[in-house]
């Protein structure tokens, strides 16, 4: 199982951030042992003075494909569900300073929470899916598909003709404006529509 994150989706978040306007999909992996399931608290590691939540809809591939043609991506997945992509912030900024990878700053343990999925026949349009992301019961972030720079449809076919695609890989599709620090002690709430799927406690 892979997890592929989608970087500068959203105008607004690229704009917040100061970077460039990509020409095509941006995407990085975290390991699976970033994973963090059931709702479980994440610990806030000592490597880091400065660890940002992402909310983002996660893509969960259904089955395994190469070189997927945007006509066909349909048939590659079945759920969509949310997930926060935490970031290393102070870290990934110095490794951008030194013109490094920044990997250690996105896929750290338990850097990759996921809540529960739900089937994409639940929705009217996949071009129209809001999400937002409460932090200690205050809306933080607010986005919705229709914002992203890239589709479901364009980001599955492009990654796939890289990376060939299988069954129980995730894919976060981006995070809108909005990122910022979490404390210990803080409750991170993650909705899709108003149905919460995700919770996280920081300790």
């Amino acid at each position: 199982m892979k997890i592929i994150c989608i970087g500068r989706n959203y105008r607004d978040h690229i704009t917040e951030l100061k970077s460039a306007i990509p020409l095509a999909p941006v995407f990085f992996l975290k390991p699976d042992t970033s994973l963090l399931i059931r709702n479980r608290p994440f610990y806030y590691p000592d490597f880091s003075k400065e660890i940002h939540y992402e909310a983002e809809l996660v893509l969960k591939i259904s089955k395994a494909g190469t070189s997927i043609q945007k006509q066909f991506v349909h048939n590659y997945f079945q759920e969509i569900g949310i997930g926060i992509d935490f970031t290393a912030r102070d870290i990934q900024e110095q490794c951008k300073q030194k013109g490094l990878p920044w990997t250690i700053s996105k896929g750290f343990n338990q850097a990759a929470p996921i809540g529960k999925f739900l089937l994409k026949n639940n929705f009217p349009d996949l071009n129209n899916i809001s999400f937002h992301l409460d932090l200690n019961g205050n809306t933080v972030q607010k986005g919705n598909s229709s914002e992203m720079m890239f589709s479901f449809e364009e980001i599955i076919s492009y990654i796939s003709h890289y990376i060939t695609l299988r069954s129980g890989d995730l894919i976060f599709t981006g995070t809108p404006a909005g990122v910022g620090p979490v404390k210990i002690g803080d409750k991170l709430e993650a909705f899709i529509e108003n149905e919460k799927l995700l919770s996280c406690m920081i300790k």
